[in-house]
Formats: C-alpha cells, sequence, structure tokens
C-alpha cells in the first residue's frame, strides 16, 4: 500500500507512506499518518525535516527513526512490518519504528555465511563498546585505580607520563577535540585530500605532540583506537550519538573513576529503555526479552531459521517462511 500526501503550505512536498497491508500493524500506520498530518510548516526541502518532525522523543542522542539509500534495506524492512517514508526530492528513506539493534544491522550480514555474518555483527558491538567506554576506562584507571594494573605496565606509564603537564583527562579531551575537528575539516574539503589530511594531520599532531611532552604516547594510542572505531558503525545517527556521550563517560570517569563510569550506564541503559519508536519499546527484543527474535539479534542465524517476524513489530502475519523440516519431500517413484 502507497499513501500520498503533500506537506508544505509553500513547497507543496509529496510524501508517500508505504507498507505491506496484512503484515504492518494497522494502530503503526494510523500513527504515522497521524504525526504526518499534523506538520505545518512552510516547507520540507529533505527527509531529515520530516524525521525531526515526527521523532519520539527530540532531545536523545540515539536516533529513533532509521534512514537509508538502499532499496533492498527498505524492501526488507516492509517485509518485517515496518513502514517507509519516501519524500520527493531526496534518496534518503525513512523507516519506522527503528530499534536499537537495526542501527548494527547491515545487509551485507544476510548475504554473506551466518558465521561470518555473526563474527561481524559482534565486532560492530565491541567496536561500540571500545568507542564509548575506552577513553574513559583509561582516564578512571590512570587516576584512580592504579592498582589494577600489572607493575611492569604502571611503570611504563608513570615513566610516559612523567613529563606531561596535564592530567588524563585533559590530555584526552585536548585529543579527541583535535581529531573531531580534523575529521570535520576532512569532510568538508575536496574528496581528492580529505581523506589524506585527516590521517597526516592527526599523524604529525600525534607524534608532535608526544615529542613536546604535552601528551602522553599511551593516551594517542587510545584516542586512535577510539577513532578508528568510531567508523564500524554501519549508522552515521549512532556513531555521532556514541561520540557525543563518549566525553560525559570522559568527565564521570575524572570525577568518580570506574564508580562514575558505572553509574552512568546504568544511566545510559535506563534511558534507552524509556525510549519508544512509534509506541514499541526501543530495546525490544532484549528489553522486554523476546526468545524467538534474538535470532537476528547479536549474532545472525541462517535464513531458513528466521521463520517469524517481530513480534512487536507485525502482530497480524507474524510467519514469514514455512519450516524446511516440517515440509518433507514426496518418496521417490519405483523405476521398475
Amino acid at each position: 500500500m502507497i499513501e500520498s500526501k503533500k506537506i508544505g503550505t509553500r513547497t507543496k512536498t509529496n510524501v508517500a507512506i508505504a507498507y505491506i497491508n496484512g503484515i504492518a500493524n494497522d494502530e503503526i500506520v494510523k500513527e504515522v499518518n497521524l504525526r504526518l498530518d499534523r506538520i505545518i510548516i512552510d516547507g520540507i526541502l529533505e527527509s531529515g525535516n520530516i524525521e525531526e518532525l515526527i521523532q519520539d522523543t527530540p532531545y536523545t542522542p540515539f536516533p529513533t527513526v532509521f534512514n537509508t539509500e538502499r532499496p533492498d534495506v527498505v524492501a526488507a524492512a516492509l517485509l518485517e512490518g515496518r513502514i517507509a517514508i519516501i519524500v520527493d526530492g531526496t534518496p534518503f528513506v525513512l523507516i519506522v519504528p527503528a530499534l536499537f539493534i537495526q542501527f548494527f544491522q547491515s545487509p551485507e550480514d544476510y548475504y554473506v555465511r551466518t558465521l561470518i555474518g555473526s563474527l561481524v555483527r559482534l565486532l560492530r558491538f565491541l567496536s561500540f563498546t571500545i568507542t564509548l567506554l575506552a577513553p574513559a576506562l583509561f582516564i578512571a584507571i590512570t587516576t584512580f585505580h592504579q592498582t589494577m594494573l600489572p607493575p611492569a605496565l604502571l611503570i611504563s606509564l608513570a615513566a610516559q607520563r612523567e613529563g606531561v603537564p596535564f592530567p588524563a583527562f585533559v590530555e584526552a579531551l585536548i585529543m579527541e577535540i583535535t581529531f573531531e575537528i580534523l575529521r570535520e575539516a576532512g569532510v568538508r574539503m575536496p574528496r581528492a585530500i580529505g581523506s589524506a589530511m585527516s590521517i597526516v594531520g592527526a599523524f604529525v599532531i600525534g607524534t608532535a605532540a608526544v615529542e613536546a611532552g604535552i601528551i602522553s604516547a599511551m593516551m594517542v594510542i587510545i584516542v586512535s583506537i577510539t577513532a578508528i572505531s568510531s567508523f564500524v558503525s554501519p549508522s552515521y545517527d549512532m556513531a555521532i550519538a556514541t561520540r557525543i556521550l563518549r566525553f560525559a563517560f570522559m568527565a564521570l570517569a575524572a570525577s568518580f573513576g570506574l564508580y562514575g563510569i558505572t553509574i552512568g550506564l546504568i544511566a545510559l541503559i535506563l534511558h534507552l529503555c524509556s525510549l519508544r519508536s512509534f509506541g514499541i519499546p526501543y530495546m525490544s527484543p532484549v528489553a522486554p526479552f523476546n526468545v524467538s527474535d534474538q535470532k537476528d539479534t547479536f549474532i545472525v542465524f541462517p535464513l531458513w531459521s528466521l521463520l517469524t517476524r517481530p513480534h512487536l513489530i507485525s502482530q497480524k502475519n507474524r510467519v514469514r517462511q514455512q519450516n524446511p523440516s516440517s515440509a518433507k519431500p514426496a518418496p521417490p517413484k519405483n523405476k521398475e
């Protein structure tokens, strides 16, 4: 089903709602139409305008609306019972409801063998954890919990920081802000020299800072690993949210050590569990926990085992394929 609307009193932008009748939840379809009808604005120039006007929680760093340029991603989402919002004049299609797990899934997970897809997805979750917590853990351990380190490593870190005039938090803050400036500059510069400038700039500045005694070598390594891990996420919106929260965890680590990181993690989990995307819990199928939907969460099960659609998204027609074990082939005919 495709329902068309014109949004924008001046631009009259064509907006289409696409879903599969009999699979999509009627309540979610009604909610999407209601939120779009409430938009009264002069003009819609891009799908990002629609996203900002219909999202559930505008002040959270986490995206609650998924956007993509790939037709296969949109088709797969429709078959799961989701709803696509297509805006004229932009290649980005909005998909709702969007869940936290969805931002770690990539189409390539389903085009390769199950073992490879599962390992790559687990690597994305590991990279998300490194991006979020690596600088904070280094600050907390080197500032408050030095006894957790082996003596040889502790002596090496102490020798590196002997001439550094700043505490670990200020070191990490300087390096993180510098890298964010270089990354943004690389995006704005011409494509031919943008990436080269970011890499060379980070290498030159990091080396010069270590030789000048402003930054320790270990801090450069930690910040570099964190920056590289942030590029692993297949979703730019989720990567941005992680980069923002990283600074909050660094401040908590510098103030309270590992206790501050623990408090931050508890607050983060509570916040994620409180979010909704068009009425669907943001952390499902982890919270609330659903056993059948775990086949496509942290690891990728074989395609023949994905028998049902997501429980909370599609509640009308949940069976997507027949169990292969129940379909017995006919016995071979006797040639005689």
